[in-house]
């Protein structure tokens, strides 16, 4: 049986995980890689890739609604905790099937994702040892230094979740300027540059008790390495596999 890397992508509402799942995935296949692809997001309206496993098929968000008499967020809690009990056949499927790497569009609400603990076990079912996190960072989020820094501490809580390794990238870096860019990018190395322009954001409403938690954010170093990623242009898309091969380096790299 083919080892397979399962490369999971993880961010906030909106942050472009859905394309890049679709972008990456043509970019694997174009440098001749076998692909499968997952999409673990019960209430996913349309996608622009045909899934090869879609949990849709087994746990449906508008039908946990309907039958369990729920709102969103509680059948999107609901639908977490049954898509965990799908996940041997899942694996099963996988077996089955010559993918080289799995691409895994993780839901929506990062929320779910992040502490739902049926994540973690989706992801030691699959295979925890030869798995990946891709965490993108939303540019239009991460324009003031308060959203960059809420989205690093939500990839930290990641980190924790779930022991495996990880890429941290700026999604949809195409759409923003080149300033802008910059900018956060060297907020990502300098977690001084970060400090002083956070607290130019918050000084004339902060007080001390903010004043404390950018002290103390400052002291936990949030800098590393931020790889600008575009579906695009396919900026980026070339790091990413890189970081895999590093990884897991036992993998055959594509072409051998």
């Amino acid at each position: 049986m083919i080892k397979k890397i399962f490369v999971y992508f993880v961010g906030t509402a909106g942050s472009g995980k859905t394309t890049l799942v679709n972008s990456f995935g043509e970019w694997l296949v174009r440098e001749g890689a076998e692909i499968l692809r997952i999409n673990l997001d019960p209430g996913a309206d349309s996608l622009p890739y045909v899934p090869d496993i879609d949990i849709r098929e087994w746990v449906n968000l508008y039908d946990i609604m309907e039958k369990y008499n729920l709102g969103p967020n509680g059948a999107q809690i609901a639908s977490a905790d049954r898509i965990a009990m799908e996940a041997a056949k899942i694996k099963e499927i996988v077996d089955e099937t010559r993918a080289d790497y799995v691409l895994v569009d993780s839901p929506g609400q990062i929320e779910l994702f992040a502490f739902r603990n049926s994540s973690r076990v989706m992801i030691e079912q699959l295979d925890m040892d030869l798995s990946l996190m891709v965490f993108l960072v939303d540019p239009f989020l991460s324009m003031m230094p308060s959203g960059y820094i809420s989205q690093q501490l939500l990839y930290i809580t990641c980190q924790l979740r779930f022991p495996i390794p990880s890429i941290n990238v700026l999604s949809k870096c195409d759409i923003i300027e080149k300033e802008k860019k910059d900018m956060i990018i060297e907020w990502a190395n300098d977690s001084n540059a970060l400090y002083s322009a956070a607290l130019d954001e918050t000084v004339s409403v902060g007080g001390q008790f903010n004043l404390e938690i950018l002290r103390s954010i400052r002291d936990m170093d949030l800098s590393s390495v931020l790889y600008p990623c575009s579906s695009e242009t396919r900026e980026g898309m070339a790091d990413i596999y890189n970081i895999i091969q590093q990884a897991y380096s036992g993998g055959d790299d594509i072409g051998d």
